[in-house]
């Protein structure tokens, strides 16, 4: 039988999968504990340990069964957190980083400087984790905007490993790397200087949210940026990112590929 982290991988490399839309004040609810799952009764729960419980919610989330899912399980906040700060995590994040490579291996590059990919920033080339376990006091509720923005600000965020190593290969096969964030426009010189700390370079573009996008919801913003490529003329052959909606909505890249992030879910 397979194990339930080969059957996350093997889904996380096959499929998309469709869900709702909600309003962006879901960006809000980052890191909040949930007494109880939404939608389900103590008796649903059933009495699985944690640890086999735990996995199977991480599953759910990441091949988005969960949907627009708000909070994380209180019974797996400290589960969560070993999570992403743990090897699986890593290795998890490596086997999508070289699925992607694999991919992009067999891809013909025309040489006009066409041939795109389109990377998300934060959970997906640099990492937060470090504020959201510290700054917001470990999984309470998140909505102090300000101190979203001000970490934002400081230029302190990580490269996640196996992200650099996949932009790195992409990079030398001659793919233009185009970063599509969420972040404000305001963001735009810290973002780049904590891009160029940690090792990434030369990319093609870097789009973020202006003045006319506030409000939008996530999967509206990015869907509508990638069709502005296109009709720049850009072949999007492939696109990283941490959220489902990093990766959906028309036109979509020929090949998506979604890192694991289960501390949250922006719609």
């Amino acid at each position: 039988m397979l194990s339930l982290h080969l059957l996350l991988l093997l889904l996380l490399s096959s499929c998309l999968c469709t869900y709702s839309n909600t309003s962006d004040k879901a960006v809000d609810t980052l890191l909040r504990l949930l007494p109880e799952e939404e939608g389900l009764s103590s008796g649903d729960l059933g009495d699985d340990p944690n640890e086999a419980y735990c996995e199977s919610w991480r599953l759910s989330v990441e091949t988005n069964n969960a949907g627009n899912w708000k909070k994380i399980s209180a019974r797996c906040s400290s589960l969560v957190e070993a999570y992403v700060r743990g090897a699986q995590y890593a290795l998890d994040s490596k086997v999508v980083a070289r699925f992607a490579q694999a991919y992009a291996k067999n891809i013909q590059i025309a040489g006009d400087g066409m041939d795109a990919w389109i990377f998300d920033v934060d959970e997906t080339l640099i990492s937060n984790i470090h504020h959201y376990f510290v700054h917001e006091i470990r999984w309470k509720k998140v909505t102090n905007e300000s101190g979203r923005e001000q970490w934002a600000a400081s230029t302190k965020s990580p490269a996640l490993p196996w992200s650099l190593w996949l932009y790195k290969k992409l990079q030398g096969m001659g793919f233009q790397l185009i970063l599509l964030t969420g972040r404000k426009e305001t963001h735009r010189n810290s973002t780049e200087q904590n891009l160029l700390a940690v090792g990434y370079h030369s990319w093609e573009k870097l789009i973020l949210r202006g003045n006319l996008d506030s409000g939008k919801r996530a999967m509206a913003y990015k869907s509508e940026k990638r069709a502005e490529l296109v009709a720049q003329g850009y072949r999007i052959h492939g696109s990283s990112g941490d959220q489902w909606s990093d990766l959906m909505g028309e036109p979509m890249a020929k090949r998506s590929f979604k890192v694991p992030n289960p501390m949250y879910h922006i719609p």
